[in-house]
């Protein structure tokens, strides 16, 4: 009965950081890379690419369907960064649990079931950043409110609330991989908006 935990002892600790590493890599992506909201158009018979922005996320899933559908949606995205999270946390894994929120979002943004074409990524973050430092959510969240309240543009809102979220993590965090964290995060939420940007700074 002893044999398994005496094997394990004698595992390198790189060897068991890498392979933890690895599982959280591949659990948060597969699991981020399932689009609720493409999965509800799918079943409506709906194509959302062909609907407002084209975009498979919360926001278009509120166009298409109203906004009872895009309130589910966006909680699903979420979780979908929250849960990966969470779950390495509870293992004793913080920086894995990092690399699975961040896989997450990859996967969300980059779903194979959807060609590569996923979502913005924004409520996935979110989800990520609950789970790993919720105050970081305070300000990105005060600044997304008013930057919507202020432009009517939820895409400048979501790319603002990305870039407060450097700051944030630079004056709260537990250990300098939630940084790193947070610079990934902010970094893949903006060029995932690059073209509501060229939308903004273009000729109106």
């Amino acid at each position: 009965m002893s044999i398994l935990p005496a094997l394990l002892a004698a595992v390198p600790t790189a060897i068991v950081d890498l392979a933890v590493g690895t599982l959280a890599a591949v659990a948060g992506y597969g699991i981020g890379s399932v689009n609720p909201a493409a999965i509800i158009a799918r079943v409506r018979g709906t194509d959302l690419r062909a609907i407002g922005s084209g975009n498979p996320g919360a926001t278009n899933a509120g166009r298409a369907f109203g906004w009872p559908v895009g309130v589910l949606v966006g909680v699903l995205d979420v979780l979908k960064g929250f849960l990966p999270v969470l779950a390495f946390e509870l293992l004793g894994a913080p920086v894995a649990a990092l690399v699975a929120g961040l896989a997450a979002v990859l996967g969300h943004v980059t779903s194979p079931w959807l060609r590569g074409r996923g979502g913005k990524g924004v409520a996935t973050s979110l989800g990520a950043v609950l789970a790993v430092q919720p105050l970081w959510a305070v300000p990105v969240l005060v600044v997304f409110g008013v930057v919507l309240v202020v432009t009517r543009r939820v895409g400048l809102s979501s790319v603002s609330g990305a870039l407060i979220l450097v700051p944030a993590a630079l004056l709260i965090h537990d250990r300098r991989a939630e940084v790193v964290f947070a610079v990934a995060l902010a970094a893949l939420v903006v060029v995932r908006h690059r073209r509501n940007l060229a939308e903004v700074a273009g000729p109106r």
